[in-house]
């Protein structure tokens, strides 16, 4: 990073910061510069393999919501994060309305954010939006209008689970223009193209990660049967995938 310039001039300086060890959680939310409406939670998969092994990537699959964040712990987060965040932008006369999204990590020593993004992130959207109940427009225009408190965002019960299929290589050198076979999918699958495009009248890939394959459930572990069923009718060569998206975390205590 700093001799062979990786990353080029963003390499030449370092800052040490304190080492954080727990499980992680992404909660995107809405806000009008006002109020917060945190959206269901979600867990991302970094590693390009099975068991959080290989390269890190730029998201290998997601499922919402996160089983260990409870009410205690969202409480914790709006109280210690989300409104301050809201309140310090105020007073630097930077005022946000829209999607911020928070990357948070569960330490002993409660939440602390990893990152911000003003945007929906990839993949956790996927396995987000699918999930939500009230109109979107709905909730976009009372963001607009800077009355979000005045609108209840509801969410559909259940799990949901978002599996990427990438191009073998990934996230290193990978070949594109790989012929992309979907066999029939169950009618409430959800496809997100990533990488891909029409070369010839059909459908290639054209990029690292190829596509998400999304899949409701009444509980994580249906949304994780189903979509993995649906994942077996998609075929590229060199197509690979983590087969234990939904599996992480499932032993942490809900706080």
């Amino acid at each position: 990073m700093m001799l062979d310039k990786k990353f080029g001039t963003a390499g030449n300086k370092v800052v040490v910061e304190e080492f954080l060890e727990g499980p992680e959680v992404s909660v995107l939310s809405f806000t009008d510069g006002k109020t917060v409406v945190p959206m269901i939670t979600s867990c991302d998969h970094k590693r390009a393999f099975d068991n959080d092994e290989g390269l890190n990537t730029g998201g290998m699959g997601t499922f919402a919501p996160a089983q260990f964040y409870g009410e205690k712990t969202a409480k914790e987060v709006m109280e210690k994060i989300m409104l301050p965040t809201i309140a310090a932008m105020n007073a630097e006369g930077r005022p946000f309305k829209g999607v911020l999204y928070f990357g948070l990590m569960k330490t002993k020593n409660g939440m602390k954010v990893i990152e911000y993004n003003s945007r929906f992130g990839d993949p956790e959207t996927q396995v987000v939006l699918p999930m939500l109940e009230t109109d979107l427009m709905d909730v976009f225009e009372a963001v607009t209008d800077e009355r979000l408190s005045e609108i209840e965002v509801k969410w559909k019960k259940g799990a949901c689970v978002c599996v990427v299929l990438a191009s073998g290589g990934y996230p290193l050198d990978y070949e594109k223009g790989k012929e992309i076979t979907i066999g029939e999918l169950d009618g409430d699958i959800v496809l997100c193209h990533a990488g891909t495009k029409m070369k010839d009248g059909k459908l290639v890939t054209a990029g690292g990660r190829v596509m998400g394959v999304c899949a409701r459930g009444e509980t994580l572990e249906d949304a994780r049967q189903k979509v993995y069923k649906n994942v077996e009718k998609i075929s590229f060569e060199g197509m690979f995938y983590r087969k234990d998206i939904g599996i992480k975390y499932r032993n942490e205590k809900r706080e």
